[in-house]
């Protein structure tokens, strides 16, 4: 038989982006242990619309740690205390019975609260829009073989390509630099053949965009620490290099036209 928790929970609650939130204490009893987080906050919202009151706001959609919809401070960190883990596969068995937890929004200028927990995050699609993307011809898709990817490249290329764009990384920040985000939306591409020709391109294009929204890294490396797929800085450092290069490739590359 499962065991069950008595937790009181410190929520942050805001109508809405033009008025100011507030925290708000519910006590709640006998939380399944083997429950998620997100599947908690649903009994609560359970209980709560039983007593005719306003439900909590809060985002998610796979609950597999897949979409990156389900970000939450939880005790001041993102995604709370389970490393490598999104917060709709943290379960309630890493808090202890009788436990006080503070759970808030993203906390970032670049990131408006839209409602209670959910948060705008439309920031990162700009840099996505920026150059995130590989210009191909449409039609049949070719032969797995036809262009040769040493099994390193593919590995490291896969490793950026993990990133689920759930903003923790800018959230953890001191800076609220989305810096690894991204370089891992550079990098999961740079690093690939298919990805060349537009590769200077998007290096200043992605860095600049993102640079209008967030703040900047200074190594402080809490992003890596609060990544629910552990993406390392190192492609910080790759972006960093790919940027300054871009500065040259492209003016060279704009004076030959």
């Amino acid at each position: 038989m499962a065991s069950t928790l008595s937790l009181t929970l410190r929520i942050w609650r805001q109508d809405s982006p033009q008025v100011k939130g507030h925290f708000v204490t519910y006590e709640m009893d006998d939380v399944p242990e083997d429950a998620s987080f997100l599947e908690m906050l649903d009994i609560l919202n359970e209980i709560l619309i039983a007593k005719g009151e306003e439900p909590i706001c809060f985002e998610s959609d796979c609950r597999e740690g897949i979409c990156g919809t389900c970000g939450l401070m939880i005790n001041g960190q993102a995604h709370g205390p389970q490393k490598g883990t999104a917060t709709c596969q943290l379960h309630m068995r890493q808090f202890k019975d009788g436990d006080h937890i503070v759970v808030e929004p993203w906390r970032a200028e670049a990131f408006s609260v839209i409602k209670d927990l959910a948060t705008d995050r439309t920031p990162l699609d700009a840099i996505i829009k920026a150059g995130g993307y590989i210009s191909v011809n449409t039609g049949a898709a070719p032969d797995a073989n036809l262009t040769p990817i040493p099994h390193q490249t593919a590995a490291t290329a896969f490793d950026a390509a993990a990133c689920i764009g759930c903003g923790a990384c800018v959230a953890a920040c001191p800076n609220s630099a989305a810096q690894l985000f991204c370089s891992a939306k550079v990098q999961h591409l740079n690093l690939m053949p298919q990805g060349q020709s537009e590769r200077w391109e998007r290096a200043e294009k992605m860095v600049e965009t993102m640079e209008e929204f967030f703040g900047s890294c200074t190594n402080h490396g809490e992003c890596e620490e609060a990544c629910p797929k552990e993406i390392s800085i190192d492609f910080i450092a790759w972006t960093n290099r790919d940027y300054i290069k871009s500065k040259l490739k492209n003016r060279s590359l704009f004076a030959q036209k």
